[in-house]
């Protein structure tokens, strides 16, 4: 029988129904998943009219039976009203994200489904709606109760961690803690064992400033912060190196070197993680109880309800999430790829 995943509908006038819906009728994803919608029908129903796709939609409560060719949706309850009006903020579109992940966790915690996949959504929308939280890496955390969490960018060749996330820039100086550093990095090299069943993950650790802080001519966080969390990691059997300057290390950036890069904000790791993806990243939220990953781009207003989105990202987001959730059941690590 194939896995169950569940996947949110995102902003709903932003390109995620759109690219949910391109994805779950592409072959590879047919192929592997079952698909369970995750939103109001009505949006999923009215997007897939628009873009021509012959898809069959049934509610998850009058379905008897996984082996159909029926799409399933969950409904979150109670139901809202759908004020579709594509490229434009909206708090009942962002209310029904909200209520979209909501109804996500509880359905992957359940067991109903083994991972979950959230659509674009727009920060803005979430806020007008209610929902004050930098972004869905950290309300899925609160949803889950988890106290360490970290979010990754994973492409073909390149798994990048980051240690401050949705941070002002001014700020990271003042966020990025020996506390916060160790509890990421610790976090991000569990995930590799448990979801990547890497047997002994080798991290890069990329330094806060220019040229990793020229011995502290140019910043003191690599020495005060960063080294100090690195040796002691290291000392408990940690493959770590760095930490390195971000320019240098990413113009000789190799595949297979490293099983991940740990960046110290957010930029810095998804600049060159996103160019060299092709658009097809995938955002992986690591240390939930549950699987969660998303695709690597955001609502893209500026196109919604065109039919133009790329669900390349989005098809991977899936396609991820299914072996993460295979690679959980299987309880030793193999080794290094």
């Amino acid at each position: 029988m194939k896995p169950t995943v569940a996947i949110t509908v995102g902003d709903y006038n932003g390109i995620g129904p759109e690219v949910t819906l391109r994805a779950i009728v592409h072959p590879s994803v047919r192929r592997k998943v079952n698909p369970l919608l995750v939103g109001p029908a009505e949006v999923f129903e009215r997007r897939a009219e628009s873009l021509g796709l012959q898809v069959r939609f049934g509610q998850l409560s009058a379905m008897a039976h996984a082996g159909t060719s029926v799409v399933r949706i969950a409904e979150p309850s109670p139901a809202a009203p759908v004020k579709l009006n594509p490229g434009h903020l909206s708090f009942h579109a962002g209310a029904a994200a909200g209520a979209a992940i909501r109804e996500g966790v509880r359905l992957t915690l359940s067991g109903t489904a083994c991972a979950l996949v959230t659509a674009p959504v727009s920060k803005h929308a979430l806020h007008l709606a209610g929902i004050h939280v930098p972004g869905q890496t950290e309300l899925l955390q609160r949803l889950t109760a988890s106290p360490h969490v970290a979010m990754m960018l994973v492409s073909k060749t390149l798994r990048v961690g980051l240690v401050t996330i949705h941070v002002p820039i001014r700020r990271v100086p003042h966020a990025l803690t020996q506390k916060l550093l160790h509890e990421r990095v610790t976090v991000i090299h569990r995930a590799l064992r448990e979801d990547w069943r890497i047997r002994s993950p080798r991290l890069a650790i990329l330094g806060l400033n220019p040229h990793a802080g020229e011995s502290g001519d140019i910043g003191h966080e690599e020495q005060r912060v960063i080294l100090p969390v690195l040796v002691a990691l290291r000392r408990s059997g940690m493959l770590l190196d760095g930490p390195f300057p971000a320019d240098a290390f990413f113009g000789r950036f190799a595949a297979g070197i490293y099983d991940a890069v740990v960046a110290m904000y957010h930029d810095q790791g998804l600049i060159p993680l996103k160019m060299s993806a092709g658009g097809r990243a995938v955002n992986v939220s690591v240390g939930l109880p549950i699987v969660r990953t998303s695709p690597d781009h955001g609502t893209a207003f500026d196109i919604a309800g065109r039919g133009k989105a790329d669900p390349a990202s989005m098809i991977e987001a899936i396609l991820l999430a299914v072996t993460i959730a295979e690679n959980r059941r299987k309880k030793r690590p193999r080794g290094n790829p």
